[in-house]
């Protein structure tokens, strides 16, 4: 069920040029700061606040969603680590941020919410680059991790 008054439902966020795949339950898309390259965010298609929200398989799928996502970013970027949030403190639908932290992190022992940075936001060509490169990959790569729909 979509709330009319949700960001995430009416489409109002993320930016929907920022789209990468459909990945069943949830969309990926490019997070507006590329700071942290290759910053993912999973926003469920349908409108829940909490992870009890949804059934246990909804669950299920979602957690190997994410975790194909993180596989995917992981290798294209080289990450020694994937950051994972589920907030919803601000925007109050479920989607998930996946960030890959890159061996250049300029503090890897923290959260990325707590590095003062200016927000790097990429051109429209950059941004579809970016895409287009996750794009190449991320069908095989969703399919092998059982992602696929």
């Amino acid at each position: 069920m979509n709330q009319p008054a949700c960001k995430a439902c009416v489409g109002l966020w993320p930016r929907q040029g920022h789209f990468i795949a459909d990945c069943g339950l949830t969309r990926a898309y490019l997070h507006d700061d590329q700071f942290f390259p290759g910053w993912t965010l999973l926003v469920l298609k349908q409108h829940a606040t909490e992870l009890f929200n949804l059934s246990r398989d909804e669950r299920g799928n979602l957690i190997e969603e994410v975790s194909a996502v993180a596989a995917v970013l992981s290798d294209e970027w080289r990450a020694v680590k994937i950051n994972y949030e589920l907030l919803g403190n601000q925007l109050p639908h479920i989607h998930w941020h996946v960030i890959p932290r890159l061996p250049q992190d300029p503090a890897p022992l923290e959260p990325v919410w707590r590095i003062p940075h200016e927000p790097v936001r990429l051109t429209p060509d950059a941004i579809a680059s970016m895409i287009e490169r996750l794009r190449k990959v991320w069908p095989g790569h969703m399919h092998h991790m059982g992602g696929e729909r």
